[in-house]
């Protein structure tokens, strides 16, 4: 059986604990306490980090790629585009994500300055700004289908208030995509206790 070592508030572990929950499938959940991370995760990540998915001898520390392991092991429902060329797409917006947006995350979790943190707050709120427009003509990030790219957004997402991000009346499409994302049962389901209370 799979299992997977995830921090109860992080939300790149977050993110996994979807993926897992929307697939239905049989796994475990180690909870590793992020202040003491060090003495759980060391021996199987070198990075010494969550989250970590341990599928028998396999091994895997990056959000990305567990959860595209997932999807490629159990591909119902299917979250990654079927077609190659879509694919590419969707792992290149993803990698865009990463770079413009989900990096400045770890700037929120990690930072002990405010200078940096309301910095990292500027930009993410900046950047869902200017995704609020794709929202408003279709439904999920790549279109009409749920997929991986959502699943990355979501865990954001849940956490503005929690993070002390306000966004402006021009992001409204942003904030009823993130309700459509927050009633599907997998992200019910993947909600730690500690989540459920980062809203009111």
């Amino acid at each position: 059986m799979m299992n997977l070592y995830s921090g109860s508030v992080d939300p790149f572990s977050h993110r996994c604990r979807i993926v897992l929950y929307e697939k239905g499938m049989d796994f475990e959940v180690t909870d590793v306490d992020l202040l003491d991370k060090q003495a759980d995760v060391a021996r199987i990540n070198p990075y010494g980090r969550v989250p970590v998915l341990v599928d028998r001898e396999l091994v895997l520390f990056e959000p990305n790629i567990i959860n595209e392991y997932i999807d490629e092991r159990f591909p119902h429902p299917q979250l990654m585009p079927p077609d190659p060329i879509l694919r590419a797409r969707a792992r290149q917006l993803l990698q865009t994500l990463e770079n413009e947006l989900f990096r400045h995350m770890r700037a929120l979790e990690d930072a002990q300055e405010e200078a940096p943190r309301e910095q990292a707050r500027q930009t993410i709120r900046d950047q869902l700004v200017q995704l609020a427009p794709i929202l408003s003509r279709q439904k999920y990030l790549f279109g009409e289908d749920y997929s991986m790219i959502d699943v990355a957004m979501a865990p954001l997402l849940w956490r503005l208030e929690h993070y002390g991000i306000t966004l402006p009346s021009a992001a409204s499409p942003i904030m009823k995509y993130a309700e459509r994302l927050f009633s599907r049962q997998g992200f019910i389901d993947a909600l730690s206790p500690a989540e459920k209370l980062m809203r009111k």
